[in-house]
């Protein structure tokens, strides 16, 4: 199937951060878009504005005649009437991955990997690019402020992707260059093990990469690696490149850009947090290499805007800050939580986490109920189940129990606002992947005078 053939396609869970930039993709290219979600958000309202058709029951008599494709995320079940309707007529039905694999064929492709920092250092990386003059596409997995969307339409054959490790996606890609972030332990649903992720997800993503490719990966992971292909490791403070002389000015992280052939000194990087420099590191080896000038890149950094969601500043005054951050595995809670103490070493640092999945939490109890107690004070919600069917003995109550915070209360999505309304508030981390961040603005209604 050729792309230009696609004159109708249709999406099965059209919001998702992921299928909605594909959906862009397809708009762009002239196709009529149509699409199913679940629940109607912001997301979904811009891309009927653009141009796209979506409604929010699973309802076969709202499919258009001749469709062409349909893309599905395995987020959706199997059991949805839409998707059954597709199989049953023998019509093309592709998950997401493949349909990114596609696109990606034809194009100079690079793929980040890793179980945390993708999306951050994907955005940050294409921001690069196109301020250096290389106008790539991009397929991002959060809002990108520079561009207020999640998909940037290019003109050279540089085409960013996110390698998705759930479900083994990106084995559908195959890169000219590609980034490892992470290796942690997780979807375990999907691999048993971290040494399954390891084997048959990460390193049979590494053997993916075309023949002349290279692979950079966090430094800590090289060694899985060695002998699998060109590898080089970077990471801060260690690695081939590398960040040096890390300090906090007026809100930047301020640090030297170190390699073999190119130092650049006082990067400042708007991005709070440690891991934010190494995600940028890896975007500089990449953006250097394809010929952005030293002193370009020092420009463009500095007018980088962040992702929606990943330490988003909602609201801020004098007396209190509000951040707002996706963080959904215990290496983002502490992360965030460390990002927010080096901010404001003196104010008290309260959060609100909504866990998201109840498998996830089954996984990762004792990971989530330290990373919480990192908090001064912690208001934990009801598990977000998103995919998944409730698991016999799987609630919050598992994470509350394991914590040792003196200072931490139970509650629900429901009386989240009422509960902050009584607290002394300083620095607020509005934390989980779910739907918690639709209460912020009742929140900040709630503390205004």
């Amino acid at each position: 199937m050729r792309l230009e053939d696609i004159q109708t396609i249709y999406f099965v869970g059209i919001g998702g951060i992921g299928m909605s930039a594909i959906a862009r993709y397809f708009n762009d290219l002239g196709a009529a878009v149509h699409g199913y979600d679940r629940t109607e958000t912001s997301l979904t309202k811009t891309l009927v504005n653009e141009g796209m058709t979506i409604h929010y029951e699973e309802d076969i008599q709202q499919i258009p005649d001749g469709v062409d494709l349909v893309v599905y995320t395995p987020a959706v079940p199997s059991t949805h009437a839409e998707l059954q309707h597709f199989r049953a007529n023998q019509m093309p039905v592709k998950k997401r991955a493949e349909v990114l694999g596609i696109i990606s064929k034809s194009r100079k492709t690079i793929a980040v990997a890793g179980t945390h920092g993708k999306t951050s250092t994907s955005s940050i990386l294409t921001w690069l690019l196109n301020d250096g003059g290389l106008e790539c596409t991009a397929f991002l997995g959060g809002i990108a402020q520079n561009y207020q969307s999640n998909y940037v339409k290019g003109t050279s054959d540089w085409v960013v992707v996110e390698a998705d490790e759930y479900d083994r996606s990106f084995l559908h890609l195959h890169p000219d260059l590609a980034l490892v972030m992470s290796m942690d332990a997780d979807h375990l649903d999907i691999y048993g093990d971290l040494d399954s992720i390891l084997e048959t997800g990460f390193l049979a993503f590494a053997k993916q990469l075309k023949t002349d490719g290279q692979l950079l990966v966090q430094n800590d992971f090289k060694h899985h690696f060695d002998g699998k292909a060109e590898v080089v490791g970077f990471g801060v403070e260690k690695g081939t490149y590398r960040a040096e002389n890390i300090v906090v000015e007026d809100g930047c992280f301020v640090f030297d850009y170190v390699s073999p052939n190119v130092s650049i000194e006082r990067l400042r990087l708007p991005l709070p947090g440690r891991h934010n420099v190494e995600n940028t590191v890896g975007a500089i080896a990449i953006a250097l290499q394809l010929g952005v000038s030293a002193e370009k890149l020092k420009s463009s950094l500095e007018r980088f805007k962040g992702i929606k969601r990943r330490f988003e500043i909602a609201y801020r005054t004098d007396d209190l800050v509000i951040i707002n951050d996706y963080a959904h595995h215990p290496t983002e809670l502490e992360a965030a939580i460390g990002a927010a103490k080096e901010l404001f070493p003196t104010k008290k640092i309260t959060g609100a986490f909504q866990p998201h999945l109840y498998s996830r939490t089954r996984d990762f109890v004792d990971g989530f109920a330290k990373a919480l107690d990192g908090l001064d004070e912690v208001l934990l919600l009801d598990i977000y189940p998103a995919r998944e069917l409730p698991i016999e003995g799987v609630t919050s109550q598992i994470i509350f129990d394991r914590m040792q915070s003196p200072h931490k209360e139970m509650i629900t999505k429901e009386t989240l606002v009422k509960a902050l309304k009584d607290q002394e508030l300083e620095v607020l981390l509005i934390l989980g992947a779910g739907d918690i961040e639709t209460k912020i603005k009742d929140i900040i209604k709630s503390i205004e005078p």
